[in-house]
């Protein structure tokens, strides 16, 4: 038991994922004594329904300069993004110069759309390599963790934002006290603070326990970011479910009192209620689960090994460490995994150290099975990799459930 960073409730843990790496150390082979291990558990407050980590890893270990991934990797993502900007365009960013923030603007894909239609802006990026692919493309960024003090001086040099916008950023931060004060302090009277994170409902229901890794220090719900938002005078004022990385909310934060919430808010709320998704009895379930999805793809890699079928991964993706050193696959099980990202290419899986590859070299030959990591991609890689099953290979899905595709 631990106290909430939010509110200095008694923090309940339920689920406990043991020694981990981090999920996007990708080293070389000669450099895996160097890396860093934490205790992945994962709790539930009994005061304001936070779910939340208990060990904080220092955030300069894992946003940096080689920071490797990139939101405008997918194309799925990219029209995401396009369109979210077009949405804040034509919604928020209407008054004479309006100005938008961007918390963890990464490289640029939302900003740039924003930028391409004259209105002013500014990301905000702790992570330098990402930061300067954005810059190349025309985008204004500070390369800074944002915070409190980081929002003053925003403010005071280039004025109160109509917008501040997060994605798959907020949920990253452990002092979210010192993210809501910035706000407070670089917001208009009547801005709004939108940010989109990874849905613990989703999370619950279909079992994609890999959303839990060392960067997402909380699983936020509308209940919990109802209850921090006005903590620190502001109000929840409109839910957005989206159907991206396996299911998010986009969340619209205004101060109290400056808009009416939308009916969504409540109607999402007493949806968890409901289903009683804070409950320690509930959250406990997820774990069954999750002992359960791990058993049953170990005893299937393990029954292809035996049976002489060539199996790989596809997709080194950051959530996919929590799966590989849960379950103890290593690379006698595993023996690749394929990407397409240049800078994990002869590169190791973190913790498993199973060598990956470039996706280039999918097919040549084609494996028999492939385990997918990237699941949240599932429809964009099937489209690229057709020649796989075309050839007689099988997709592998372990969430919500083990099966052979």
């Amino acid at each position: 038991m631990t106290r909430c960073r939010i509110c200095d409730g008694q923090v309940r843990k339920f689920f406990d994922f043991g020694r981990q790496p981090l999920s996007d150390d990708f080293r070389a082979e000669e450099d895996v004594a160097g890396a860093f291990y934490f205790q992945l558990a994962v709790g539930v407050c009994a005061s304001c329904s936070m779910v939340q980590l208990l060990e904080e890893v220092p955030r300069e270990r894992m946003f940096n300069y080689d920071y490797p991934y990139h939101s405008s990797g997918s194309q799925r993502m990219r029209e995401h993004f396009a369109q979210t900007a077009r949405d804040l365009l034509a919604a928020e960013l209407t008054g004479p110069d309006p100005f938008c923030v961007e918390i963890g603007s990464n490289d640029g894909v939302m900003l740039g759309v924003v930028k391409d239609a004259g209105v002013r802006h500014l990301g905000v990026e702790p992570s330098g390599g990402v930061a300067e692919l954005a810059r190349k493309d025309g985008v204004r960024v500070r390369t800074d963790f944002f915070e409190e003090s980081t929002a003053a001086q925003i403010a005071a040099e280039e004025g109160h934002a109509d917008v501040i916008y997060a994605a798959n950023t907020i949920c990253h931060i452990p002092y979210l006290d010192s993210v809501f004060r910035g706000v407070d302090a670089l917001l208009k009277p009547g801005g709004v603070f939108v940010f989109e994170d990874p849905y613990l409902g989703d999370i619950v229901e279909r079992h994609t326990f890999d959303q839990i890794y060392d960067e997402h220090f909380y699983l936020f719900t509308a209940t919990s970011v109802r209850e921090v938002a006005r903590r620190f005078g502001f109000d929840l004022v409109d839910v957005r479910r989206l159907p991206v990385h396996g299911g998010e909310v986009r969340y619209t934060i205004a101060r109290a009192g400056a808009r009416t919430p939308s009916p969504a808010v409540d109607e999402l709320i007493a949806e968890e209620a409901e289903r009683r998704l804070h409950d320690l009895e509930t959250l406990e379930g997820l774990g069954t689960g999750i002992d359960r999805i791990c058993e049953d793809l170990v005893k299937l890699l393990r029954d292809l090994r035996d049976q002489g079928a060539r199996v790989a991964g596809y997709g080194a993706t950051a959530k996919s460490a929590t799966v590989l050193n849960y379950a103890g696959i290593g690379p006698e099980l595993l023996p690749c995994v394929y990407d397409t990202t240049p800078a994990k290419i002869g590169r190791l899986m973190p913790g498993s150290h199973i060598p990956i590859r470039s996706a280039a070299e999918f097919g040549r030959p084609y494996p028999d099975y492939a385990v997918l990591f990237a699941w949240n991609h599932t429809d964009e890689i099937l489209a690229r990799e057709t020649g796989f099953t075309e050839q007689g290979g099988r997709w592998i899905v372990y969430v919500p459930s083990v099966r052979v595709l």
